[in-house]
């Protein structure tokens, strides 16, 4: 799965990650989302401002990495299915949806991408790059496995499952139980797999007709 690349420089310092990762989530805890600011994101991590800029654009990302996800993740392992391995995604999902923190941020940063084009650029341009990478290598393994024919479209299934999944929370205030959750992912899976058998059989459909038509 492609990473984007670290600049040319001195590389980061991991202490001053973890260490602006923890006062974020304690200012969150203290003051709320409103409350947290970079400068005092780098005075708790005893950082500098520009430190902490160079990590996140902004107080959405450094939040958003601090309590849902930091922007390099991995696929699940791999189940053998596609089924099970959007059911092993969505699960992780849940879990970082599941604590009010997370919601908390989610929605603020909701809030925030509806009133700033710059954050909502910005983190299309590194967290959903990232989560729509990890679908597409999970699409990618099912293409593989010959359960899907060709490579659907991996921002679709990230609308589906992902954005299904922050609406359950976040606009409905529901939590989806285990049958739920494999319930959804089953219509999503199979969903993919008939549009694209469709889609097929379509194409060789035309084909056929295009050859008979030559023979007439």
């Amino acid at each position: 799965m492609a990473r984007r690349a670290q600049g040319v420089g001195r590389p980061r310092d991991a202490d001053i990650d973890t260490a602006a990762l923890r006062a974020a989530r304690e200012l969150l805890a203290e003051v709320g989302y409103e409350g947290v600011t970079m400068d005092a994101a780098a005075a708790r991590a005893g950082t500098s401002k520009a430190a902490i800029y160079r990590r996140f654009s902004s107080k959405a990302e450094m939040l958003f990495a601090a309590v849902i996800h930091g922007a390099e993740i991995e696929p699940p392992e791999d189940t053998g299915t596609l089924d099970g391995d959007l059911l092993a995604l969505a699960t992780e999902i849940r879990a970082q949806l599941s604590s009010p923190q997370a919601r908390s941020v989610a929605s603020n940063i909701i809030a925030e991408i509806n009133r700033s084009p710059q954050v909502a650029r910005h983190l299309r341009d590194t967290v959903t790059i990232e989560e729509r990478a990890v679908i597409a290598a999970i699409l990618e393994r099912a293409v593989g496995r010959r359960e899907l024919d060709r490579m659907p479209s991996p921002e679709t299934v990230h609308r589906l499952i992902g954005g299904g999944l922050i609406a359950t929370a976040l606009a409905f205030g529901e939590h989806l139980d285990d049958d739920a959750l494999a319930e959804m992912v089953a219509v999503v899976a199979a969903g993919l797999t008939a549009r694209l058998a469709a889609a097929s059989t379509g194409l060789a459909r035309e084909v056929n007709r295009h050859a008979n038509d030559e023979l007439r």
